[in-house]
């Protein structure tokens, strides 16, 4: 959503540590902080969080191309702000805290480095006003070659050879591959509203969360001295091989093959938030009590177009009795990388394409337009519809919604407050407050008219109240209800 939820992770140097193969769980505390005074009324709150997502999702789709020869589109956080922040401590004299996104929709670690120009960035939030810039100590932080992987990654580039000369190694070092000694050249990373330009570095990190402290030796991260539109790094979650998972496991299978998150529910209610929202990294595949709800799964769709992506497969909806069928491009992707829902931690509200979307809202209003007057003036302030002015009796009428996705027993059941909201309104100069309700889904577009990609993304707004696990060895996203509130209670039991 518009308002940035801290993770608190300290991550300190620990050079007589290291990852063990045996590692068991790590969990991290997720704290999510309201900041109701960048709005002025809740039409405000809730049109920034749906234009956010509308946006967001068209770049999904769109895509906007790197330098290097058709680079995939990255997804990224949007203004006015992200959902989740992470807080590093790099190794310096003094050590340095910085915060960055969390992003299960991009592919890369970077942090904004000093001298760090940023254009078009005032009036973007920016949970690093104390400290928002690196500065580098090059004497303990190495350059990463052109001739490595992690620089190829970067570049989108199977071409060492390439980069390599950007590099400025000479044409008989390059005709014999050694080129070792030259520095990866600076890349191009370009997300939906911003982009900016990084140099690769590696440097050791540890995350002294239990005795003995983990150690991440050589991580590789991006170092930016520019961007357009991005004041705040990004911790990259998704499939690539400079994710933060995707390093992880490299030093420990256990750990980075696995996580998850439970977000809290809070409905912009900053008292429902006071406690964190767990991510754990590690996840075991057993409940942790006989009380708790079993993983349903579905299978993770590979995406030639977008590799980085979470993609599911959505068979339909089910708003009450009523089983919608989704197209068959909300099923599966294609050769092409067209089709299929992203679950995605960086957008707030669900988008479903046209169709799918339509015959949603007629049921609802077939099933609530028919009594209760639809508030068109809500809808155009907020962004968001169907809305309806309702009255005492109206909740317990509003009808369940169940995502089906692909694969047997694959149906998630949505708590009520996940995809309608009521709230009172007082807009209309009166003095009078009418109490209101909105579908929190959004119309995603005629897919026949975009230029191919995913079709559908599942928001951050729809997993609250369920602990989302992301299983990349066994290719496969769960959804199981929890109380995230005490979760976190439960987790440092055991």
């Amino acid at each position: 959503m518009a308002y940035p939820i801290s993770l608190f992770v300290l991550l300190f140097i620990a050079h007589h540590s290291s990852v063990s193969s045996s590692s068991a769980p790590i969990f991290l505390p997720l704290t999510h902080s309201l900041s109701a005074s960048r709005f002025n009324t809740t039409h405000h709150l809730l049109k920034s969080a749906s234009a956010r997502s509308a946006a967001r999702f068209l770049h999904h789709r769109l895509g906007r191309h790197l330098s290097h020869g058709g680079r995939r589109q990255v997804s990224l956080p949007l203004s006015p702000g992200s959902d989740y922040t992470l807080s590093f401590t790099l190794n310096s004299h003094p050590p340095q805290s910085v915060s960055l996104f969390m992003d299960t929709g991009s592919d890369l670690v970077w942090f904004p480095c000093a001298p760090f120009d940023c254009i078009l960035c005032e009036g973007k939030p920016n949970p690093n006003r104390r400290n928002p810039i690196v500065a580098l100590n090059f004497s303990s932080t190495s350059a990463v070659s052109c001739k490595s992987a992690a620089c190829a990654a970067a570049h989108s580039s199977p071409s060492s050879s390439d980069l390599c000369a950007a590099a400025r190694c000479p044409l008989e070092s390059i005709e014999i591959s050694d080129c070792a000694s030259f520095s990866c050249p600076p890349f191009y990373y370009a997300y939906g509203d911003g982009s900016f330009i990084a140099t690769l570095y590696r440097h050791s990190v540890s995350m002294p969360t239990s005795p003995p402290a983990l150690v991440l030796r050589n991580f590789t991260f991006g170092c930016a001295h520019s961007a357009l539109g991005e004041p705040v790094g990004v911790a990259g979650f998704g499939r690539g091989s400079l994710s933060l998972p995707a390093q992880l496991a490299r030093l420990s299978p256990q750990l980075g093959n696995r996580f998850s998150y439970c977000l809290v529910s809070h409905s912009f209610e900053p008292d429902r938030v006071r406690r964190p929202s767990p991510l754990i990294l590690g996840r075991k595949e057993k409940v942790l009590s006989n009380e708790e709800a079993e993983f349903v799964y579905t299978e993770m769709l590979d995406n030639p177009k977008h590799p980085y992506f979470y993609c599911v497969g959505l068979e339909g909806i089910s708003v009450g009795r009523k089983h919608i069928p989704a197209a068959e491009n909300l099923r599966a992707v294609d050769r092409r990388g067209n089709g299929g829902m992203v679950v995605d931690s960086g957008t707030t509200f669900t988008m479903l394409p046209a169709g799918l979307y339509g015959s949603v809202v007629a049921e609802f209003e077939r099933r609530l337009g028919q009594v209760h007057e639809r508030a068109t003036g809500i809808e155009d302030k907020t962004g968001l519809s169907p809305c309806y002015y309702l009255d005492n009796d109206t909740i317990a009428s509003v009808p369940t919604v169940t995502l089906h996705f692909v694969g047997r027993g694959s149906s998630v059941v949505l708590p009520r407050r996940n995809y309608f909201y009521d709230f009172m309104d007082g807009g209309d100069g009166s003095g009078r407050r009418s109490r209101v309700g909105c579908l929190m889904l959004m119309n995603g577009g005629d897919e026949a008219e975009s230029e191919g990609g995913p079709v559908a993304t599942l928001g951050n707004y729809q997993q609250q109240g369920f602990e989302v696990v992301y299983d990349l060895e066994k290719r496969r996203v769960g959804f199981a209800r929890r109380r995230c509130a005490s979760l976190w209670d439960s987790l440092n039991q055991h």
